[in-house]
């Protein structure tokens, strides 16, 4: 990241004389600043958001495409409609893990890439392991309400620290880099969209908190699969909008 002064900005700390202070602090800081860029990079890009051909965020690509949406939605609603119409968790888990399972087998069999349905197999796993050592339905959705509070503690404390975690993606995807944390209006720009995404796991688990303490299995998991992915998505183009650089004034 350069100086806001310009590129002899960074040259002037060099001149000072030996002993008027560190002479290599600059340099110091010229390799961090590399290290760091590239690390948010690679962040940035393993998260999956992208742009389109029109230069607008790609939401499908960020929930893994038609695909990847269908994933991440179906061995839940395995898991609600089997525990509704036959009352067993037996049954209910088998189906959701196949379900999830099918998907990385097929993924395997076409030579894709496995990631985000061998994640989903893993998830389904885990909240399945949940509910059969609790004995109950409700407890298959616990491990949701861990994952929500601890992106929402993440989010809350990528805040905290300056480098709200939507304006970090938003930022790279833009082609803006770490350089928009120089400018007021941006940063807080980011900062609101942020704040929007973490206002939507607050609002996940205020909402299912209290069905999965009043064991309602079916409003909790109707509920799950409407405030998962489609959402996410609706959060993340809203945020993509709300966060648009203003177009620069005419000139003269």
């Amino acid at each position: 990241m350069s100086s806001p002064a310009g590129p002899g900005a960074e040259d002037a700390p060099r001149q000072t004389p030996l002993g008027a202070g560190d002479p290599e602090a600059p340099e110091r800081e010229d390799v961090s600043r590399p290290a760091r860029d590239r690390a948010v990079e690679d962040f940035a890009r393993r998260s999956g958001l992208r742009r389109d051909e029109a230069g607008q965020l790609d939401v499908l690509s960020a929930v893994g495409g038609w695909r990847g949406l269908l994933e991440s939605l179906l061995p839940g609603l395995v898991y609600l409609v089997c525990v509704v119409v036959t009352g067993q968790l037996g049954p209910a888990l088998t189906a959701s893990l196949a379900a999830a399972a099918l998907f990385t087998l097929v993924r395997l069999v076409q030579r894709q890439p496995v990631t985000q349905a061998l994640g989903g197999l893993v998830g389904v796993g885990i909240c399945a392991l949940f509910a059969r050592v609790g004995g109950d339905a409700l407890d298959y959705y616990v491990w949701g309400f861990v994952t929500n509070a601890v992106w929402l503690l993440g989010l809350a404390a990528s805040a905290l620290a300056g480098w709200p975690l939507l304006g970090v993606l938003f930022g790279y995807i833009r082609g803006e880099g770490t350089h928009w944390r120089r400018d007021p209006v941006r940063r807080r720009a980011y900062q609101r969209v942020n704040g929007v995404l973490l206002a939507m796991f607050a609002a996940r688990l205020l909402v299912q908190l209290p069905l999965y303490f009043a064991g309602d299995v079916a409003g909790l998991g109707i509920t799950r699969l409407v405030m998962g992915a489609p959402l996410y998505a609706a959060v993340l183009w809203l945020g993509w909008l709300w966060s648009r650089p203003r177009p620069a004034p005419p000139a003269g």
